[in-house]
């Protein structure tokens, strides 16, 4: 990036699911490039990973409720969030937010702000291989993509469970990436 170029702004999504952990690498990596990095956790993403942890890699305050700090700033987040985003990208992404953006379901932070944003949407699904290979997460995948949604892995490896299959989070680095592909493209 030049330094007559402004700052790119990656809006980063952390879901409900262990490679939350792996989400902070991702996010350090984004910053050690020079992007602003505002990340968005959901409920069941800070039961594996504290926010802080993301305040103090990203150098920004975490957002975790839909309507956190709004009538203090006078700022609809939501709105602010995603007309902000350069990208949007959301790793891991759980089954369950998958499932909520394929369906128009806007209930919390994360999923307001995909419904709102204009930038590129990313995912990089993490899960089960089970649930990844379930139909109805494989026809929300093909309907985002067919959107024009931004999938990167799942990769096969070792799960959660114990077992090794498709449903391991992409490497940080291919995540890393197809961000700065994304970034670079001309909007």
């Amino acid at each position: 990036m030049g330094s007559d170029a402004p700052v790119k702004h990656v809006v980063f999504g952390v879901t409900g699911s262990i490679a939350a952990y792996k989400a902070a690498e991702i996010v350090r990596c984004l910053k050690k490039k020079g992007y602003r990095v505002s990340v968005i956790m959901t409920r069941k993403a800070q039961e594996f990973i504290a926010p802080l942890t993301f305040e103090i890699l990203s150098e920004e305050r975490v957002w975790c409720s839909l309507f956190e700090g709004q009538a203090q700033e006078r700022i609809v987040r939501h709105i602010s969030l995603a007309q902000d985003a350069d990208v949007l990208v959301i790793a891991p992404a759980s089954a369950n937010i998958i499932g909520k953006i394929a369906n128009g379901i806007a209930d919390d932070l994360l999923s307001t702000v995909a419904m709102a944003t204009r930038a590129p949407v990313m995912l990089a699904p993490a899960m089960n291989e089970a649930m990844y290979e379930n139909p109805v997460v494989q026809r929300n995948c093909a309907n985002l993509k067919e959107l024009g949604l931004i999938f990167v892995g799942p990769q096969k490896g070792a799960l959660a469970c114990g077992t090794v299959g498709t449903g391991h989070i992409a490497p940080a680095e291919e995540i890393v990436s197809q961000v700065e592909t994304v970034l670079k493209s001309p909007s």
